[in-house]
């Protein structure tokens, strides 16, 4: 890697070396000198900026170096106009890979970025992102979204099939999970074993956030049905439960200073995840809160409001106050 590294600072120190001592020594008359542009182009393929400006001024060293030893302080109008010409084109060569290295680092900085929000985020909106440089060094409390989604019966399942059978299913599942996540423009806070926990509405607001995590947990029914459909042991069949509630939450990024992670917290994350684990006491595929249903009446969608029942009000584990649930059984998200 060390040898990689530098492996053309050695060509390139080579290089100046011979044109210093063609400069010195011989009785050509043109701008020899001018020849250290290749030095600097060459060094710069294994330099940063700062080594950039040191390469560029330790050539324009050598140039009034050999300027002296050849001439002296004396000013030769001829050798002093080429020397002058040299000094231009390497301050200018200078000037033009320092910007370059910008432009790249600008380039890798972006991709970066990309690549970091590519996990968390949709395409769609880790370019929004990217485009309005929004900083992530901040905390924030709005309203939004939140959806877990849990494999039910996975450690069962585990149990009675080989270990690479286990972490295959698992990925394609958690897979699976992003893409309908993705398609319907929401943001995934953090995979949870055989889960994971999403939100809709941050850091970019619509006017169907609601909407988009309704037909996402639908789609996340039909995404699990097709897999059981294609598999050939009916008593591998998995199904999930799917847990929504709306409300306030504060959304910024938590850790140190050497591992940060975007993350929402709050009651509202808090109440969504029981809603989740509440499914399995009504036998639920999805359930969702009055306030998740109020603000997806408030977008207008009545029919995809429709496909939701009154579940009445239930005690939720670790809570006292009852919470209205509303339902969708598999039977009814034929949507």
């Amino acid at each position: 890697m060390h040898i990689e590294r530098v492996r053309y600072l050695a060509p390139a120190a080579a290089l100046a070396i011979g044109i210093f001592l063609v400069d010195t020594l011989s009785s050509l008359q043109f701008a020899v000198a001018s020849l250290y542009v290749v030095v600097v182009l060459i060094a710069a393929q294994d330099l940063d900026r700062r080594g950039t400006v040191i390469v560029g001024i330790v050539c324009a060293l050598l140039t009034i170096l050999s300027y002296i030893l050849t001439h002296g302080l004396a000013p030769n109008g001829t050798a002093a106009l080429r020397s002058g010409v040299s000094l231009i084109a390497l301050l200018v060569t200078t000037m033009l890979v320092l910007h370059r290295l910008s432009a790249n680092q600008h380039v890798k900085k972006v991709e970066r970025e990309r690549m970091n929000l590519a996990r968390f985020f949709s395409p769609d909106i880790a370019e929004q992102l990217i485009k309005a440089q929004t900083p992530f060094s901040f905390t924030r409390c709005q309203r939004a979204t939140v959806l877990f989604v849990d494999i039910v019966g996975f450690t069962d399942f585990s149990s009675n099939e080989p270990p690479d059978v286990v972490v295959q299913t698992l990925r394609h599942h958690l897979r699976m999970f992003s893409d309908v996540v993705f398609s319907h423009q929401g943001s995934i806070d953090k995979f949870l074993g055989d889960g994971l926990m999403a939100f809709f509405g941050l850091p970019l607001a619509s006017l169907r956030d609601a909407t988009n995590a309704a037909a996402c947990a639908i789609e996340l029914l039909k995404s699990v049905d097709s897999w059981n459909e294609s598999i050939d042991a009916k008593d591998r069949s998995l199904r999930i439960a799917v847990g929504i509630h709306y409300g306030e939450v504060i959304y910024g990024d938590v850790g140190n200073e050497k591992k940060l992670e975007l993350t929402l917290i709050g009651d509202t994350v808090n109440v969504a995840s029981r809603v989740e684990a509440h499914c399995r006491v009504l036998e639920a595929s999805v359930l969702v809160t009055g306030e998740f249903m109020d603000a997806l009446s408030a977008e207008n969608n009545v029919e995809l409001a429709a496909a939701f029942r009154d579940e009445g009000s239930h005690i939720l584990r670790g809570r006292k106050d009852p919470v209205r649930l509303f339902s969708i059984r598999r039977m009814s998200c034929e949507l």
